[in-house]
């Protein structure tokens, strides 16, 4: 029962995450260019602000219910007298979900910084450069994502 809460609670995050990178990238932000420039970065300030709070909370859950899961299957494998392997596709989830909450780190605590630092200012210039780096940052990240999801269906 566990384990299925935790499975549960991990694809969640998930979902949140990856949803909220679709979301922002290929439909708020498309759909603000006809504001002006400082309505437009303190919006995507406001929003990226909000789903940065999420976001540290889904990774940390996704990370740790992950790794939980991971040694939960080891431990029982182990104790039934077998040898665990990890499948290739827990190894690929692992590693770039560990990148991915390294990119985010990123994101969140020097370019969102650039963001509010140029809002405080009102450099709209600058917020817009900020905003622009958040977006390539958050492109790779939701790249890699898609290709975790591909192969946790795509290596069993």
């Amino acid at each position: 029962m566990l384990y299925n809460l935790l499975k549960f609670v991990h694809v969640l995050s998930i979902i949140v995450w990856i949803g909220g990178m679709v979301y922002t990238l290929f439909f708020l932000r498309p759909s603000l260019t006809p504001l002006a420039p400082a309505q437009r970065v303190q919006l995507m300030h406001d929003v990226l602000g909000r789903f940065f709070k999420a976001v540290l909370y889904v990774s940390t859950l996704a990370l740790f219910s992950g790794l939980w899961m991971i040694g939960r299957v080891a431990k029982q494998t182990v104790q039934a007298g077998g040898s665990f392997a990890w499948p290739t596709s827990w190894l690929v989830m692992t590693v770039l979900g560990v990148v991915m909450i390294l990119i985010f780190g990123h994101i969140r605590f020097a370019l969102f910084k650039r963001l509010q630092r140029a809002v405080t200012a009102s450099d709209w210039p600058a917020g817009g450069a900020a905003l622009e780096q958040i977006r390539t940052w958050v492109g790779i990240n939701l790249a890699i994502g898609v290709v975790i999801i591909a192969a946790v269906f795509l290596l069993r």
